[in-house]
């Protein structure tokens, strides 16, 4: 005690002479009472706080979650996310002991012994914190505990530490170890909407916790320090790998055996649905636009971070979409997809009881008479006969005997493998389609399909998510490029004519038109509406491969970096769209067009408020601050250029295109009954082998994309399900019933810098009395025909068609100088190109107008200097 009264003797004196104190002995009472008193204070608060927590807690006591919900543009609400379905109650004995050894290996494996606290961890994280790196958390499970339900863990003071602190040994005080593992294991989240182990494991696995598996219960104890980031539906190979981590720990620990921990692991992964991804805590919600919602929850499962979530704390989610839109969306693509499947069916069974009946047997014969077993398709036979019994027969008893005898594994061990085949070929066979349209103005998703039915097995996302080939929808993206360079207009004639282009290792590649038909000189708007791909090919090799590639991913949003992977190569098949892109990313593209050329960025969310009404997130302010920083580099392409190809890809729809066959005309009458056309455009496209079937269309207030097609590639559709017959359709019929109650509006013309010409159909030159057909075209200023119809001009006709010429660029404001006219027909020489690749044919229709419109041959030079005089 000495010892103690003259160290503070010393160390008062110390301080006395610092501050020039003459009497140590005052200072030393003065602190005696200071810390008395501070002593005192700190010994009432915890006796209050004591008592508070004695009064307060109770293990099943819980708060009631706030749901989050989401409004559409029009603030009806969609649909709420709520986790109060998801949490279900289990006592720690019904607890099976690995799911404990699993918690106490990867959270705290000193739990049992210390008293809320563990000073070496608290050390480490301090030193972490200090040093920047990751040597582990700090905070035991009791501290993790106290402070989910006392603190804001999202709080990275001091403060907060302290009070999670305080709590946690409060809590050791009030129950005992098992009573804290048993609030902790119930109350903590999990992921996916999942509060407690019980709601988690029916979640992850489809079963109670009672029959967790070690594997198992490393996957849920992983998921408590990041459940977005080791999600093993969004992330497998991450969360496999730390769940090795932990069932080593456990081997290490003596709570299994190797062998144990191998046999589980194997057993996890060989059952695992790889198919499947993340999704919210309550499927059965009642939910208007179940593919928004999802696609909504998984932005918002990026934006939200801390102690809140999108379950429990009362967001409300300000959206882009229109309800009354995606009403129509669903309806029309739940329509066409059974449509698609019918039609496919019947095409597929037919041709399939050709093969069985007819060549089947056949080759039986051959392989017994010629002892080729090579030859022989029987086996193929029992495995299509025994699948199909098993879906139809033996599936439905199963599930009958599981629910009777309450034996849920009965259908996890036996049937989980057959399923997951029967889902395998199911995928192959089945046709989905998806479907996202744009706001082109301000870049809202207006509506959003993803696939057929959404539910637990079909959470694939396939307007953002698949990445499939776009078809001959992706030649506009490029035929923008080659009015840009000026060397094509609308009316350029390209010839229509096989033609044998050279990869750079000699190799021939011959590409060919859809029946593999020719048509001489065409007009290049010609090409575009009738999706012609020898032409598009030679228009594509004008401008060159690395003008197009530039020009389509600034359209589509591609970064650089994932160019080549997705076969944006310098290879000609690129310009049939043998390439991979992303439906939003179509839309997008197309959006552009319509928007004047400037940027877009599709959002849904377009701010978030917390539970009192703040506005916490503004997504679309973030996205109006980017575009603003961008400056004149928001323009992707010019308006006159995006003009231009609006009136080209209108005449798919008004001037024999493959859009042009659809019932839907989008004719209307307003208020007063007066009758009006809303302008509209688009492109069909249909890939390799009849695989995918494309449309997408702009009018001036919306942009869209649909897509139909199967999910794992390698079937063929059938050559009567293309573009233009099964998405064309579904594109017509929205877009029709979701204008109809919009007044008239039409495209926003340039100032300047565009003129419109009618000008020969069969030359694409200035018109002369004796052109029989002539069409009217969009050219950027300067690039318009100044050469006569070298096909149908006589010395007396020129001279008239010279003068209307001027009369039309006079009433435009422009003057003709007949001195600057080349005298050489606009035409391009093309070159042999040097690539690599293969064909991909679409699908056009020629109809009843096209041979009114058709190319005429343009005759060799003409002089035309009399006329100069």
């Amino acid at each position: 005690m000495m010892d103690i009264l003259n160290i503070k003797s010393e160390i008062a004196t110390n301080i006395s002479k610092a501050l020039k104190i003459k009497k140590p002995g005052i200072l030393i009472v003065s602190l005696f009472f200071l810390g008395s008193l501070l002593l005192g204070l700190f010994l009432g608060w915890s006796v209050s706080e004591t008592r508070n927590i004695i009064n307060s807690e109770y293990i099943t006591d819980f708060e009631t979650a706030l749901p989050t919900k989401l409004l559409d543009i029009n603030g009806e609400i969609i649909t709420e996310f709520s986790s109060d379905e998801k949490r279900e109650i289990i006592a720690y004995q019904n607890l099976p002991q690995q799911m404990i050894d699993a918690l106490i290996t990867r959270e705290d494996r000193v739990f049992f012994s210390h008293s809320g606290f563990n000073l070496k961890a608290i050390l480490r994280g301090v030193v972490g914190i200090i040093t920047r790196r990751s040597l582990g958390g700090g905070s035991t499970l009791t501290q993790q505990i106290a402070g989910s339900l006392y603190c804001d863990r999202s709080d990275k003071k001091i403060g907060r530490k302290i009070k999670e602190l305080w709590w946690a040994i409060q809590m050791e005080r009030r129950y005992s170890k098992n009573e804290i593992l048993e609030l902790y294991l119930n109350k903590i989240y999990f992921g996916g909407g999942t509060y407690g182990v019980n709601a988690a494991s029916k979640y992850y696995f489809g079963h109670g916790a009672t029959e967790i598996t070690p594997a198992e219960a490393a996957i849920l104890v992983i998921q408590l320090s990041n459940p977005a980031f080791y999600n093993p539906f969004d992330h497998p190979n991450r969360a496999m790998e730390r769940q090795k981590t932990v069932l080593n720990s456990m081997v290490s620990a003596g709570f299994i055996t190797k062998a144990q921990a191998d046999e589980s692991f194997e057993d996890y992964w060989a059952n695992f649905d790889y198919t499947r991804t993340s999704t919210s805590a309550y499927m059965m919600r009642d939910d208007k636009a179940p593919w928004f919602s999802e696609y909504v929850r998984r932005e918002l499962s990026g934006m939200i971070y801390g102690s809140d979530d999108i379950y429990t704390s009362g967001f409300t989610v300000n959206t882009t979409l229109n309800l009354a839109h995606q009403q129509i969306a669903q309806e029309v693509m739940e329509k066409y997809i059974e449509d698609a499947n019918r039609r496919y069916k019947r095409e597929h069974s037919s041709k399939t009881g050709v093969a069985t009946n007819i060549y089947v047997p056949m080759t039986e014969m051959l392989a017994l008479l010629f002892d080729i077993p090579e030859l022989k398709v029987s086996e193929q036979r029992t495995e299509i006969v025994a699948n199909n019994t098993y879906v139809s027969q033996i599936n439905p008893v199963l599930d009958i005997v599981s629910l009777m005898t309450g034996t849920e594994r009965l259908k996890v061990n036996i049937v989980n493998r057959a399923t997951a085949l029967a889902k395998q070929n199911e995928e192959k066979t089945t046709i989905e389609g998806t479907m996202i349209a744009l706001d082109h103005s301000n870049g809202y998703i207006d509506a959003l399909v993803g696939g057929s039915k959404f539910d637990s097995d079909n959470q694939f996302i396939r307007a953002t998510q698949a990445k499939v080939q776009p078809g001959s929808t992706f030649k506009p993206l490029y035929y923008s490029a080659a009015i840009d360079s000026r060397k094509f207009t609308a009316t350029t004639q390209i010839s229509d004519s096989m033609v044998v282009f050279h990869t750079a290792d000699g190799k021939p590649y011959i590409p060919l038109n859809f029946k593999g038909e020719w048509e001489g000189n065409v007009s290049l708007w010609y090409a575009l509406t009738r999706s012609m791909n020898v032409p598009s090919l030679k228009i594509l090799d004008g401008i060159g491969f690395d003008a197009a590639i530039n020009r389509a991913s600034a359209l589509l949003g591609i970064p650089k970096n994932e160019l080549e992977s997705r076969s944006f190569v310098p290879v000609y098949p690129l310009g049939l769209g043998v390439c991979s892109v992303r439906p939003i990313e179509m839309a997008r593209a197309y959006a552009i067009f319509a928007n004047g050329g400037k940027e877009i960025t599709p959002m849904a969310i377009r701010t978030v408020e917390d539970k009192n009404g703040n506005v916490i997130l503004t997504p679309e302010l973030d996205i109006r601050k980017a575009q603003s920083a961008k400056g004149d580099s928001i323009q992707v392409i010019s308006p006159q250029t995006s003009f231009v190809m609006i009136k080209l890809l209108e005449q798919t729809v008004n001037n024999g295109g493959t859009l042009g066959a659809q019932k839907w005309h989008f004719d209307y009458r307003d208020a007063n009954g007066n009758r009006y056309t809303m302008p509209a455009g688009g492109k069909t496209g249909t890939t390799q082998n009849w695989a995918d079937a494309w449309t997408c269309g702009i009018t001036p207030y919306y942009a869209a994309a649909f897509w139909f097609g199967f999910d794992k590639p390698g079937q063929s559709l059938g050559l009567n399900i293309t573009g233009a017959t099964l998405a064309g359709f579904a594109w017509g019929e929205y877009f029709d019933k979701v204008h109809a109650d919009l007044p008239y509006k039409n495209w926003v013309k340039p100032l300047d810098g565009v003129i419109q010409c009618t000008v020969c159909a069969d030359s694409g030159q200035i018109l002369t009395e004796s052109c029989e057909h002539s069409t009217t075209q969009w050219y950027l200023e300067g690039t318009q025909p100044t050469e006569i119809c070298p096909i149908h001009s006589t010395s007396s006709n020129s001279v008239i068609s010279l003068i209307r010429l001027e009369r039309e660029m006079y009433k435009s404001g422009q003057r003709m100088n007949l001195t600057n006219i080349d005298k050489t027909p606009l035409s391009y020489d093309l070159k042999a190109p040097l690539a690599t690749g293969e064909s991909s044919d679409d699908e056009e229709d020629e109809t009843e107008e096209d041979s009114k419109t058709k190319k005429g041959n343009t005759s060799s030079k003409v002089d035309y200097s009399d006329l100069m005089e």
